[in-house]
């Protein structure tokens, strides 16, 4: 009597650094459950690959809830695999079919170099937030929370905005690998709420300018990065950005 476990081929990028030339490894991988996660999949992939005594597949994970943005994979040629709105952590094995055969690889950007097989570094996104993903403010006591009235609009939007769980998947899909869609959202998430008008045009400058310094490409509006966003982060806020972008220019020094 069948169980509805599957049995599949993996075709799984293996690259021992980023100097390292690369390539795809099958591996056959047999009564696999189609309650898995896809990262349980590749937990028993690896728990094979030990008992054998060959390396394991590195790869990014950490919550596998779908809100720490760590797992990245490339999966059949999408970010995070075929379902929207779901992490690859999220991503169950009943997405697939039994005999299926199933491409991984990692994020592809000059910017996320490969650090090996599955992982890539994403440091990149770290120093944007850096250059200017934040409000200064002095520290002491927390304002009542009635202290600064927020229309639920505006409140709505920053929450939407910052949402966004920093995984990369924007990038990855990105013809351009552009990190224009995590840029703003991070630029967002401040620029819809008081406290963060008194930096917001210094912010959106330092925060493009370190975007480009990092090797990103630019945006040319295909939609690619919403439309595979596990967090459906809108292209709003690219918009929003670029507006506060070119208003800088006419703010004065004194100001930014």
């Amino acid at each position: 009597m069948s169980t509805g476990n599957m049995n599949l081929t993996l075709k799984v990028w293996r690259q021992k650094d980023n100097k390292a030339k690369g390539n795809l490894v099958d591996y056959k991988i047999s009564e696999i459950s189609p309650d898995m996660s896809f990262l349980e999949m590749f937990d028993v992939l690896n728990e094979q690959l030990i008992n054998k005594g060959e390396e394991p597949v590195v790869f990014d994970h950490d919550c596998r809830e779908g809100i720490c943005g760590a797992c990245s994979m490339y999966i059949n040629g999408r970010p995070h695999g075929p379902k929207e709105g779901v992490t690859t952590c999220q991503l169950h094995m009943r997405s697939f079919k039994d005999g299926d055969t199933i491409v991984v690889e990692p994020w592809r950007a000059k910017a996320f170099p490969v650090i090996k097989d599955l992982t890539v570094d994403r440091t990149a996104f770290d120093r944007i937030i850096a250059a200017g993903g934040f409000i200064s403010v002095n520290t002491g006591n927390a304002q009542d929370a009635n202290a600064l009235p927020i229309p639920k609009f505006q409140a709505d939007l920053a929450f939407e905005a910052a949402a966004c769980i920093g995984c990369g998947a924007c990038v990855a899909t990105c013809k351009n690998a552009s990190a224009m869609l995590f840029t703003s959202a991070k630029i967002s998430q401040l620029a819809l709420l008081p406290q963060g008008q008194p930096e917001r045009y210094r912010r959106v400058q330092s925060m493009v300018a370190q975007m480009d310094a990092e090797g990103f490409g630019n945006c040319t509006n295909t939609g690619a990065c919403e439309a595979e966003c596990p967090k459906g982060i809108s292209l709003e806020n690219i918009a929003r950005m670029n507006r506060d972008f070119y208003s800088a220019k006419f703010v004065s020094e004194e100001e930014v």
